[in-house]
């Protein structure tokens, strides 16, 4: 094979070994998943809010990030439910460019996925542990969620990887909720499709072994743009794209738990993220203006860092992302109480 094997890697059971969670950690875990499927199966009306840098690049500025979200969260509480994005594992579309801190640990040194997977266990532990959230990451390599099942609250599966065979199988395996996105294309057909198998039940393999999943009732819709075979952005989060979604539910009464999370990036935006504030404020207002809608979209999710924009690996600026551009610290803040005013 044209590869080199640079070594096995530790298995998750024995990681967890290493790294442990506490019993105060499980219980926070379980008792934000009950919340969170409550808010998914409308039996809370809360907003859902997914928010949080693009990549989760270095502990010390995520930790700060996390800490002042904290703050936030305790103050909307009752209106809006904080699942702070905490991605490490990041697609890249050519291949090339920084591809989170599960390869790297430092974005300035050569990969190293050991100290990778340390890494983002030791991450997501520490911000369960001082700040009370558990997190949103991408599923990316589908083996590598045991690593993080017993303290990992969401998984969105991405645009590139929604098509893939072992991530539907594996999302009907996985208990938390787990987000499908829309494909590049914009084709709803293959989210929809995505969203039933991952609502199945399946015997594949999974990381050698023969695996039976029960079927994940809380697989979801999460709407995030798209691109023509130009090149070109569209939007998906206008009201007539919802309920073209809600329709598309409908149509498959066999889905438990209709939702949909709006992504106000990507191409929702065209990866300008100051057009997050104005997207998601007119979210809200459909969702007051449709009881449909109201009813559907659950949530959104929001990319944003401590600071506006983005910079290339190395470029110093600390809390600025290093992959796609985000809201800074600041306007995110006021975006939060903006939005909690308007439930």
């Amino acid at each position: 094979m044209n590869m080199e094997f640079v070594r096995k890697l530790t298995i998750p059971a024995e990681v967890k070994e290493m790294y442990p969670i506490t019993a105060a950690m499980a219980d926070c875990f379980e008792q934000r998943d009950i919340q969170l499927k409550k808010i998914l199966s409308g039996r809370d009306d809360r907003l859902l809010l997914l928010i949080g840098p693009c990549s989760a690049d270095r502990l010390d500025a995520v930790l700060d990030y996390m800490e002042r979200l904290r703050t936030v969260q305790e103050k909307v509480a009752d209106k809006i439910f904080i699942v702070p994005r905490c991605y490490t594992n990041k697609p890249r579309t050519t291949g090339k460019g920084y591809k989170g801190m599960l390869h790297q640990p430092d974005p300035e040194h050569k990969p190293d996925m050991f100290k990778g997977l340390i890494a983002i266990r030791e991450m997501h532990m520490r911000i369960v542990a001082e700040t009370g959230f558990t997190c949103a990451d991408e599923m990316l390599y589908t083996e590598n969620y045991k690593y993080l099942d017993d303290i990992l609250a969401y998984v969105a599966v991405g645009a590139r990887s929604v098509e893939n065979q072992q991530h539907r199988l594996t999302s009907s395996g996985i208990e938390v909720p787990v987000g499908m996105k829309n494909p590049t294309s914009g084709d709803f057909s293959v989210m929809m499709n995505a969203i039933t198998a991952a609502q199945g039940r399946h015997t594949f393999i999974y990381r050698g072994w023969e695996a039976h999943s029960m079927g994940n009732p809380y697989a979801h819709a999460i709407l995030r743009g798209y691109v023509n075979k130009h090149g070109t952005s569209h939007p998906n989060y206008h009201y007539e794209d919802i309920l073209l979604v809600s329709k598309l539910y409908a149509q498959q009464p066999e889905l438990q738990n209709p939702a949909i999370i709006i992504d106000t990036n990507h191409s929702n935006s065209g990866k300008n993220p100051l057009e997050q504030i104005r997207i998601s404020k007119e979210i809200l207002l459909n969702r007051q203006l449709n009881a449909d809608v109201g009813r559907i979209v659950k949530g959104l999710m929001i990319e944003s860092y401590i600071e506006d924009g983005n910079q290339p690996v190395g470029g110093g600026c600390y809390g600025k992302s290093i992959t796609d551009a985000c809201l800074g610290w600041e306007k995110s803040e006021r975006l939060i109480y903006d939005l909690a005013d308007m439930l």
